[in-house]
């Protein structure tokens, strides 16, 4: 070691500790599809809609400050292929223009188009571009139970019924069964993160909001290995007291390094270098923004392009990129 000072090591959760592949990327997919149930030829649309690893190229683009909002890209996208009817400016129930909307769309040529392409969300971003549809503009308004439809599809898929009910306290419509949140496995020995966290300090910064975040941290047992940890629900926070202060609203989400600079501050003086470990461009991003230095790790995780994700995080500033945990060790040496 240069220094008898530890270490910090603020790590991403999602795709960096655990593998979301089987829950939040599913529930992209799931969300989707139930998105679409209300539209002729919906029971024919393919099982999958489209492959984990063309949803891992829409992650990869960017911009996206968490899962919500991609499902709302992955939705836009699918969209330009159907013909919709005009929205105007109803004032109609979130609920009831999400039905009588989709009533009037036909999913023949999505469908067609799904079963034809291998990547068909890639070439649909490559061709139009981040869409912004104006559906998925009103029916992704507001939050659960006040008018965002596909966010409240999404958090019972996720969550599942009990969970759903205990965090936004509504009766759950879509899911009566388990959520997704419990097909979650952890991507990092356990053990490794005890020896680190031994003689380095730890932490988290996650888009995951609070609740979201300490589940998989109380179910695999790792509140102890953390000294601190950050989530949606610390950005919104402070979002809300910047903007009374100013009038005007900034998203503290990655690729915004608020996250970042809180953990830095908590731990000044206290540690030799600060490292972040995340799997998107973002990730590296907000690590090369920080108002203190942060050595960027980038972690391979879900593209199918594993050399094109490389070439992307250290673009984005990786001055590592790692395949496994395991590695970290090694470079901390």
């Amino acid at each position: 070691m240069n220094s008898c000072k530890p270490h910090l090591i603020v790590f991403d959760m999602d795709g960096v500790i655990v593998d979301v592949s089987e829950s939040y990327r599913e529930c992209i997919r799931q969300t989707a599809r139930l998105f679409f149930q209300n539209a002729g030829a919906a029971a024919e649309m393919p099982d999958p809609l489209f492959s984990l690893e063309d949803l891992a190229e829409i992650k990869q683009s960017g911009g996206l400050n968490n899962d919500w909002e991609t499902t709302y890209r992955v939705i836009s996208l699918l969209l330009t292929l159907v013909e919709l009817p005009d929205i105007g400016d109803t004032a109609e129930d979130a609920a009831a223009l999400w039905r009588t909307s989709l009533q009037q769309c036909d999913l023949l040529r999505l469908n067609e188009y799904l079963r034809s392409k291998p990547f068909p969300l890639k070439n649909l971003l490559h061709s139009a571009g981040p869409v912004e549809n104006r559906l998925v503009k009103r029916l992704s308004s507001g939050d659960v139970g006040s008018g965002n439809i596909i966010k409240q599809i999404f958090q019972e898929l996720y969550l599942g019924k009990d969970l759903f009910e205990s965090i936004y306290h509504l009766p759950a419509g879509i899911n009566p069964g388990d959520g997704l949140i419990n097909r979650e496995a952890l991507m990092v020995d356990p053990r490794l993160l005890q020896v680190l966290s031994r003689h380095h300090r730890l932490a988290i910064a996650t888009g995951r909001p609070k609740a979201e975040a300490a589940y998989p941290l109380n179910r695999f047992s790792l509140h102890d290995v953390f000294s601190l940890v950050l989530t949606l629900d610390d950005c919104l926070q402070e979002e809300k007291k910047r903007e009374r202060r100013t009038g005007a609203r900034t998203s503290l989400s990655k690729p915004h390094p608020y996250m970042l600079n809180v953990i830095a501050q908590q731990f000044a003086g206290k540690v030799h270098e600060n490292y972040y470990i995340g799997d998107m461009p973002d990730d590296m991003i907000a690590a090369k923004r920080a108002s203190v230095p942060f050595v960027g790790i980038g972690k391979l995780s879900s593209s199918p392009d594993a050399e094109r994700a490389r070439l992307m995080l250290m673009k984005a500033g990786a001055r590592h990129v790692i395949e496994d945990l395991g590695e970290l060790p090694y470079l901390l040496a």
